[in-house]
């Protein structure tokens, strides 16, 4: 029977698709993208069924929102093609491995590379202090788009940098710290403010700013409040509740792993 009759190149070729389609979800995980993209497949799997049901107006009205979806697809995905299409291009392989990095089967490539405990205890003694603090810490999105509002850095995670950073007469306590893996990328940096209502009115802009960045990426925030002292941790736009700082170090392992 035909429909039996599969060949090598049928199973490579949806090996492939099976590829592409994982690399596409990490790419756009942890984005506003991907609730474009599910909303795309959902209005894709309604068309197949119009189709196959012969309802033409509801299908042809479906058909022409496709044909401006893909358009809206490239101006959303923009940033990721661009970065692919150079990746290519480039003669330099370092940069392309580097862009490979992000699409790994395992968030742990090696084991866990960030000074969490570093980065506890510098909150703990910035929360005894009442000394305000907004860290950011990145996962799988670039958070390029934010760095570069800010000042750049290469420094190693560790207890006293973190302090000295947020010392209230630091020129560089104001605005949020970007952390990748192990290094201090960026200072100074300018985060997206939520609008949402629904977050209590007792939190101020460092809180808004770690909602904001935590809305538009995958990565997590660490806040020490200024005013009571009070850490507060946020993933996917939430606040996180934890009973202490052993809690807490024990979600950013699982979170960051």
């Amino acid at each position: 029977m035909d429909f039996l009759d599969i060949r090598i190149i049928d199973i490579v070729d949806i090996v492939l698709v099976a590829f592409l389609l994982y690399y596409l979800y990490n790419l756009v995980k942890g984005t506003v993208a991907i609730n474009i993209l599910v909303g795309i497949i959902i209005v894709y799997a309604i068309y197949v069924v119009t189709q196959l049901l012969e309802m033409e107006l509801l299908s042809k009205i479906l058909g022409g929102f496709l044909g401006v979806g893909m358009f809206a697809l490239v101006v959303v995905f923009q940033p990721e093609i661009r970065k692919f299409l150079l990746m290519l291009g480039s003669t330099n392989f370092n940069a392309r491995r580097r862009f490979l990095k992000q699409f790994k089967f395992s968030g742990n490539d090696g084991g866990l590379k960030t000074n969490l405990q570093g980065i506890i205890a510098a909150c703990k003694k910035m929360s005894a202090s009442h000394t305000g603090a907004l860290i950011v810490l990145q996962r799988n999105n670039s958070l390029d788009f934010v760095k570069n509002t800010g000042d750049e850095m290469n420094l190693e995670v560790n207890q006293p940098i973190i302090e000295s950073i947020f010392f209230k007469n630091s020129p560089l306590h104001d605005g949020a710290m970007i952390i990748e893996e192990n290094r201090i990328t960026a200072t100074r940096v300018i985060l997206p403010v939520s609008n949402d209502k629904k977050i209590p009115l007792r939190f101020g802009l460092r809180h808004r700013a770690a909602v904001g960045i935590t809305e538009k990426t995958d990565a997590v925030c660490l806040v020490v409040s200024e005013e009571n002292g009070q850490i507060s941790y946020l993933k996917d736009g939430d606040f996180v509740l934890f009973e202490d700082t052993d809690e807490l170090l024990k979600i950013l392992k699982k979170d960051l792993s």
